[in-house]
């Protein structure tokens, strides 16, 4: 139950994902901080007991960095346009590498940002922290398409019917 005695429900994965994906289309202008505000007074009716949840939530309606918020515009619009995009991408081992990306949603997990895509170098899904990409450049490459539920990396995973975790 809300604060006011109304029903609430926690969002989804996917639904944290599209408003992430939506406030990156946004960028760090006047608009995304009017709609980082909206959300604040929308979460205010949530009774958030899910410290990971209310991380999340947190780090989604902060600004972001006008540098990160200028690749995530680019990130987000080649998600829309299903174009491939490159990657200059420093791991946490502090190694550099160039990968070609099919991007297929931008999500916020904690304390972080992430493109969640498959690299072509790697052949896997993956997730790229946006703290850590020096530098993103759109292409022209047709992205394949991919639905963005089956690659939510964070999401509790349903087991199928008679298995036990």
């Amino acid at each position: 139950m809300g604060r006011d005695g109304t029903h609430t429900r926690s969002l989804t994965t996917a639904e944290i994902a599209a408003l992430a994906l939506s406030l990156a289309h946004l960028g760090s202008g006047p608009q995304a901080a009017t709609a980082r505000r909206g959300l604040r007074h929308a979460f205010e009716t949530f009774d958030l007991d899910d410290d990971v949840v209310t991380a999340t939530l947190t780090t989604l309606t902060e600004p972001l960095d006008d540098d990160v918020a200028s690749r995530a515009r680019v990130i987000a619009d080649a998600i829309t346009s299903r174009l491939v995009i490159r990657l200059h991408y420093r791991d946490a081992a502090d190694s550099i590498t160039v990968r070609d990306v099919d991007p297929v949603t931008c999500l916020v997990h904690r304390q972080h940002w992430y493109l969640v895509g498959v690299c072509r170098l790697r052949h896997g899904i993956r997730a790229f922290r946006f703290d850590r990409v020096i530098a993103v450049e759109p292409t022209l490459i047709s992205a394949r398409p991919h639905l963005a539920d089956r690659f939510l990396p964070f999401q509790r995973r349903r087991l199928p019917a008679g298995k036990v975790a």
